[in-house]
């Protein structure tokens, strides 16, 4: 067991990654996992834990305080008449399967594969939000048979690899199918729960050899308890943000953000 002097600059680190992810999620409409993950393989690494096992641990917690925000957040959204529950119950069953389907895969691959994979699909996400256009457009509304038994589950899929809740591929998808954007960014909201539930329910039945100390499974429970009261703290102060600045060029700085911190993990799983 760690002694005071590293559980003090582990608890304020955590402390600062989930008022970060908080305020993140509230102010851009980009789910706190594509923080938390690098910050909990980042602290956990500082003190020594891993490398073997570490990015499933930093996945899976990720997605536990999914479950919390996006219920939270659905349940805002739902009061203010947003959510598209068409969609989230056409699309929840493969969205379910997809991500039980990146469970198997994550507790089947190492750290600096997973260390690859975040970080390539983070470089995607991060140029979307950079140079993505509000005007640009698929179809007229959200697909339905087989083109939504295909995507659906690559969104479950995709984003139990990177131990995010979905927003960073539902809101582009939805958005290019004509929704507007406040309706897409409340109903991938729900995306969130729909993958973080069934993958977080597989997660604490994967061993992981090394793993910190709290940790059930893959899930380190001290580090979602505190990320979880940080993250419903701060919140609603980047909502409230969100209303009084522009932002698209809040978007672009994260977009650059991003792609250093993705670039960083190539950087650790290629070198």
């Amino acid at each position: 067991m760690p002694d005071l002097a590293t559980l003090l600059p582990l608890l304020a680190a955590l402390m600062a990654a989930g008022a970060f992810a908080g305020v993140l999620a509230g102010l851009l409409g980009v789910g706190g996992g594509i923080v938390l993950v690098p910050a909990f393989f980042w602290i956990f690494s500082g003190l020594g834990y891993g490398p073997d096992g570490l990015m499933q641990v930093a996945l899976a917690t990720s997605l536990a305080t999914i479950i919390v925000t996006s219920a939270r957040s659905v349940s805002a959204h739902h009061r203010k008449g947003a959510v598209e529950w068409s969609v989230l119950r056409g699309y929840g069953p493969g969205i379910g399967l997809g991500a039980l389907l990146g469970v198997l895969t994550v507790a089947r691959l190492s750290t600096p594969t997973l260390q690859a994979i975040f970080g390539g699909l983070a470089v995607m996400i991060a140029a979307y939000m950079a140079f993505g256009r509000a005007d640009w457009r698929l179809g007229a509304a959200m697909p339905g048979g087989r083109v939504r038994w295909s995507v659906a589950p690559a969104i479950g899929f995709l984003s139990v690899l990177m131990g995010i809740g979905g927003g960073s591929f539902g809101v582009p998808l939805m958005t290019l199918y004509g929704m507007p954007i406040h309706r897409a960014v409340a109903t991938a909201a729900g995306f969130g729960a729909l993958i973080a539930v069934p993958s977080v329910a597989a997660f604490v039945m994967v061993p992981v050899e090394g793993a910190p100390p709290g940790t059930l499974g893959a899930v380190n429970i001290p580090a979602f308890l505190v990320v979880i009261a940080m993250t419903l703290m701060t919140a609603p102060v980047g909502a409230k943000l969100a209303h009084r600045l522009d932002p698209k060029p809040l978007r672009r700085v994260f977009a650059a953000f991003l792609t250093l911190v993705a670039l960083n993990m190539l950087r650790k799983a290629l070198f």
